[in-house]
């Protein structure tokens, strides 16, 4: 029988009235990948902060290798063999691969850190895992991918035998995805235990070979994943059956509802310049935008929304708002969903009522009463659940939180809705609901500008998609072109990237008569977007058929 690592037995943790875990067993073996899912709030969160020392649990017991154990703080954990990546990097961007790895465990002679000792050491665990890391390198110029490597060696080099996984893959291309699901298995396979909490149900079943689904803080489920399937998870987890929300009316568009032109923001530290030369959204369409995070998609939405000072021009609803603050530019037609909502896109000490109504009353007396009906019709349309309107919007799990700041933001009825990862760590259900919501917004005639680090959201959803890569659009695909493989070339392909650098440069000669058929057809006018796309295509494609060549 393979050996239990871990068994948490009867687990419970309350806050206050709240019972996040209600009797919980998780059995963690060697050399398994045990999947934790849930809707927000189920308990998952908790769970693994009993399982790292991070929260003491009020009844229950911890047994770790046949022993009971009891965890203080996340220093005991560690000590007993359990680590964890968590979902936002705990790393020293100016320091090297080794200085992090090492960072408060560092080997020591006569009193003095051992340097030789220490890159040898991180050298052995690099090798032994195959990782292309560079022991050397500054994790600051390494991609998501690896630098969610050195958070794992940083585990193991402490000795963990188990490890968490926290949301994963939430900022990976699909290519260091696939990276990290190999290194993930090459983990199982020498023996390590392996905790993965995710919303994303077909990683469930791609990496998995355990699965156990928490709701309301009980396990109501547990089976080996290959005797399950995601529809069946999704249901065992909220309780419903969840349909897929996707793009499948023909977009009626209107006149543009955002222009952006040569907008530029400069270089700041280690983050690149950004330069976008043209983006337009048009009433009736959702336009995404794609890209590994950190190249830029995040600072052109600030500057587009106001929040970050640029050059250029940028025109909402018709308007000229390029030196509007953000309350001319909602006054002009914007409703904003940012990526943050709780630094952000919420106020999490004052109560859920008074985020639901910024910026729907005028100036003058304010009528509670009214204020709170205002709300609570808001909280009923969107299924808001877990509190009433004068509770603390901090009471709220993660996926009634965006509920909050969705329904706010879709009640001002504004041509623009730009909405920046709004499924960023909600549950299966929660996204159900925001894409439906993004949908039925496109089809009220409403302009949706849409940043994902989700290429599956994208695809699902997107009319036509930007990829953007150190600062500058490099591809867009329009709907029938959109698929992983093209939009993830595009993110990460550095010939792609160089051919669609070609692609839009100016022709230096005439190319050529008209084509009669065509010379008044505006479909068939000059499209730079289209000799885009077919570049990252081409890239795309033939990457496709080097890797089909390589595998046989």
């Amino acid at each position: 029988m393979t050996e239990v690592r871990v068994h948490l037995a009867g687990i419970t943790k309350r806050f206050g009235r709240v019972v996040a875990n209600d009797d919980v067993d998780l059995e963690l073996r060697a050399g398994e990948v045990h999947a934790v899912v849930g809707e927000n709030g189920a308990g998952k969160s908790t769970l693994m902060s009993v399982l790292y020392g991070s929260a003491r649990p009020d009844a229950g017991r911890i047994v770790a290798r046949g022993t009971d154990v009891r965890f203080d703080s996340p220093r005991d954990a560690i000590a007993a063999g359990i680590g964890m990546v968590h979902q936002h990097f705990q790393l020293f961007e100016s320091l090297s691969v080794t200085d992090n790895v090492i960072y408060g465990a560092e080997p020591t002679r006569r009193g003095l850190l051992d340097r030789r000792r220490a890159r040898e050491r991180v050298g052995a665990l690099v090798e032994e895992y195959g990782s292309p890391l560079s022991p050397t390198a500054a994790v600051g110029t390494l991609p998501m991918g690896l630098r969610q490597q050195v958070e794992i060696f940083k585990a193991l080099y402490r000795g963990a035998d188990v490890l968490i996984l926290d949301e994963p893959t939430a900022v990976l291309t699909p290519a260091e995805t696939a990276l990290l699901f190999t290194s993930v298995r090459r983990l199982a396979a020498q023996g390590t235990a392996i905790v993965l909490v995710t919303h994303k149900l077909d990683e469930v079943m791609q990496v998995s070979d355990r699965v156990t689904v928490l709701r309301q803080g009980a396990v109501v489920a547990s089976m080996e994943t290959a005797s399950t399937t995601p529809a069946a998870l999704a249901q065992a987890m909220t309780g419903r059956d969840i349909e897929t929300a996707t793009n499948d009316e023909p977009a009626v568009v209107g006149s543009a509802v955002l222009e952006v032109t040569d907008l530029r923001i400069p270089a700041e530290g280690t983050r690149a310049a950004v330069h976008c030369e043209r983006l337009e959204v048009r009433a009736g369409e959702i336009v995404g935008i794609a890209g590994v995070a950190g190249n830029g998609q995040s600072e052109l939405v600030q500057a587009a929304v106001g929040l970050r000072p640029a050059s250029g021009t940028v025109r909402i609803a018709g308007a000229d708002v390029s030196r509007a603050d953000v309350q001319g530019r909602r006054a002009a037609g914007l409703a904003y969903v940012p990526e943050d909502r709780g630094a952000v896109g919420s106020a999490r000490s004052l109560s859920i009522r008074d985020n639901l109504v910024v910026g729907h009353y005028r100036t003058g007396w304010l009528k509670p009463a009214v204020l709170r009906r205002f709300a609570a019709e808001l909280m009923t349309r969107h299924d808001v659940r877990g509190a009433g309107p004068d509770a603390s919007m901090a009471s709220l799990s993660g996926g009634n939180a965006q509920k909050v700041v969705l329904a706010r933001e879709l009640a001002h009825r504004a041509p623009l809705l730009v909405a920046e990862n709004p499924t960023q760590g909600v549950d299966v259900g929660a996204i159900e609901y925001i894409h439906r919501e993004l949908l039925a917004y496109r089809a009220a005639g409403h302009g949706v500008l849409l940043v994902s680090n989700e290429l599956s959201e994208l695809i699902a959803l997107a009319d036509r998609v930007h990829v953007m890569v150190d600062g500058r659009f490099v591809a867009a695909f329009e709907r029938d072109e959109l698929s992983e493989q093209h939009l993830g070339a595009a993110m990460t392909n550095a010939a792609g990237a160089a051919a669609v650098t070609a692609a839009l440069a100016p022709p230096t000669e005439p190319a050529g008569p008209a084509d009669p058929a065509h010379a008044a057809d505006p479909a068939h006018a000059a499209d730079p977007a289209g000799a885009e796309r077919s570049a990252v295509v081409a890239a795309a494609e033939e990457e496709g058929r080097a890797d089909g060549d390589a595998r046989a």
